[in-house]
């Protein structure tokens, strides 16, 4: 066994730079919230490569006085706590004094800096965790930070960053979640040498709208509530406004981006009663409460948290989230979400009922198939219970039987030798299409039809990313979609199996487990959630009206189909109602 050993400090902090700088979003998130903890009311980042040759953030915040800028690039060197009390409350974006040391062991750090009191800045650089001697430099009051060749010096790490476009697609995101999260500071973003981003300081309001859009403004209803200490201000969209994924989520607590479970529940619990489970809000929240009710000191990337009175939290931001979704709309809202008025009717009326019925269905069939009918391929099926049905008849009726009805436009009646059978067409159809996904996927022939009238729609810079290193996982998966401008994206293909109506939205699950997981886990680990999320696009809806013969059809795929007594969530497709049950239900023979 080999002695106990001190790890030299250029390794410690290599290692702290795979968890605090994973990549160079990471590294920009760090240094804005530096920037703003130091004061800065106008912030520019400047970006070549995605940020991997080069990332500079300057600001014209309080500045580093000369004496102090070598101990700026040294690990847990911070002025932002001195004991384990500021620890326990912390109020500033950043305290730990990781980030610019971790930067400054697998890049090339310069820092220049000068604050209110120098005639001229000071700089200072670090290559391989070795600093130089501080020297006057050029710079106007504030400080910049410049990190070039990201991981030059752990190749192994370095292959773990994705493409130049894909890199700067994660910087934007990160740009923007710390952009809004303070819209009195003017923020600037340039990308090899274009111009991205340049926003002056402005409301809360205008600010949403610069980076979400009207459409998210319109859509949305203002929260703004306080009592104990806790406020909770912000927009979160009506039901009317929901998303396919979570990208439109931002939460700030205390002005720091997070992702909490508790906070996610509470919000989720907020819409439930309104919004379907497949679809999510979009939302812009901030809660602001004391510092000491909460603890940031959780990760080493400050996204996680720990609430002392989570419950307390929980409540307060769903009932606070509640309230805002359930209060009257303006009167505008009213004239643009009303359905056209019905006639008025003074007495309660039995409505017509949508019953499709077959008038001797066995005959009908019999005439419209002949004996081919009757002389088909007999086919063996398990019920929802996991025991095995009854063998088909020697009449030629199939294990599920024919259709006699669709009830309410969710259900599909169908008789059989046992007696009635009720089929949930929609998860049926779901599992008929999930198997033949599977099992395409597995065959690498997953059949493509191309749209005559290719489907666009607005994605972000991830997304066209996405799009243009992962072409090889999208074909293996029937899609062929393509950039056509800097924010729009094409669905020129996509699986035979699925409804080209449902284009978009399936191009936008597709690209959001791609975003979410990576090409090589979707396509493995993440294969039968991907593939049950696409079935869902292309099966019936309900209230969608079929005729006997695609009634039939379901019927006819569901016996040929492995699992299909069971949805892809594990609920029954189908159950077998008995002509003993239904005798005993009207108590025939008693």
């Amino acid at each position: 066994m080999s002695p106990i050993c001190l790890l030299p400090d250029l390794l410690i902090n290599q290692i702290a730079a795979g968890e605090v700088i994973e990549r160079p979003a990471s590294a920009l998130k760090e240094l804005l919230e530096n920037s703003l903890d130091a004061g800065a009311t106008e912030i520019a980042v400047q970006l070549e490569g995605g940020g991997i040759k080069l990332l500079r953030v300057r600001d014209n915040g309080g500045g580093i006085a000369p004496e102090q800028l070598p101990f700026a690039l040294l690990r847990h060197a911070t002025s932002k706590i001195a004991s384990l009390d500021d620890l326990q409350r912390v109020a500033s974006m950043g305290f730990r004094g990781e980030a610019l040391a971790s930067m400054a062991a697998v890049a090339q750090v310069t820092l220049t800096s000068r604050n209110a009191e120098a005639a001229h800045a000071w700089q200072i650089q670090a290559v391989d965790g070795t600093q130089s001697e501080t020297t006057p430099a050029a710079h106007a009051h504030g400080t910049s930070v410049e990190m070039r060749e990201l991981y030059f010096n752990t190749p192994a790490r370095r292959k773990f960053l994705k493409s130049e476009s894909t890199e700067f697609a994660y910087c934007a995101e990160a740009f923007k979640r710390i952009v809004l999260s303070r819209p009195d500071v003017a923020f600037s973003l340039q990308h090899n040498n274009r111009m991205m981003w340049q926003l002056p300081a402005q409301s809360l309001a205008q600010r949403i709208v610069a980076l979400l859009g009207d459409e998210f403004a319109q859509g949305a209803v203002t929260v703004d509530r306080q009592a104990a200490g806790l406020h909770l201000y912000g927009l979160a969209s009506q039901p009317a406004y929901s998303r396919a994924t979570r990208d439109a989520q931002h939460f700030f607590l205390n002005g720091r981006f997070i992702r909490d479970k508790v906070v996610a529940h509470a919000i989720r619990q907020a819409y439930q009663d309104i919004l379907h489970n497949q679809r999510h809000p979009a939302f812009v929240l901030f809660l602001d409460l004391p510092p000491e009710l909460v603890d940031v000191n959780v990760h080493p990337a400050k996204s996680e948290v720990r609430f002392r009175e989570s419950q307390a939290v929980h409540q307060f931001v769903f009932h606070t989230l509640q309230q805002a979704l359930s209060a009257p709309v303006t009167a505008h809202e009213e004239v643009a979400h009303t359905p056209p008025p019905q006639h008025a009717q003074s007495n309660p009326v039995q409505q017509a009922m949508p019953l499709h019925t077959a008038a001797e269905p066995l005959a009908f069939y019999d005439t419209l198939f002949g004996t081919a009918a009757r002389n088909q391929e007999r086919v063996s099926i398990t019920d929802y219970s996991g025991a095995p049905a009854l063998p088909e008849s020697d009449v030629g009726i199939p294990p599920l039987g024919f259709a006699l009805a669709q009830l309410s436009g969710i259900y599909i009646l169908a008789q059989n030798q046992r007696g009635l059978v009720v089929v949930d067409m929609h998860a049926a159809h779901e599992r008929i299409v999930y198997e033949k996904l599977k099992n395409a996927l597995d065959q690498q022939q997953i059949p493509t039809q191309q749209l005559l009238i290719p489907a666009s729609f607005a994605a972000d810079a991830l997304d066209i990313a996405t799009v243009e290193e992962d072409q090889a996982a999208l074909a293996q998966l029937g899609f062929d979609l393509a950039p056509i401008s800097p924010t729009t994206l094409a669905v020129r293909a996509m699986p035979a199996m699925l409804k080209q109506a449902h284009a978009e939205a399936a191009a936008r699950d597709v690209l959001h487990e791609l975003r979410e997981y990576g090409a090589s886990r979707a396509l493995t680990e993440r294969r039968n959630e991907l593939l049950a999320t696409l079935a869902c696009h292309s099966a019936v809806r309900a209230n969608q009206q079929l005729t006997l013969e695609e009634m039939n059809h379901i019927l006819r795929e569901m016996e040929r189909t492995e699992r299909s007594g069971q949805c892809n969530h594990g609920r029954p497709t189908w159950f077998q109602i008995s002509i003993a049950e239904l005798d005993a239900m009207f108590m025939r023979g008693q």
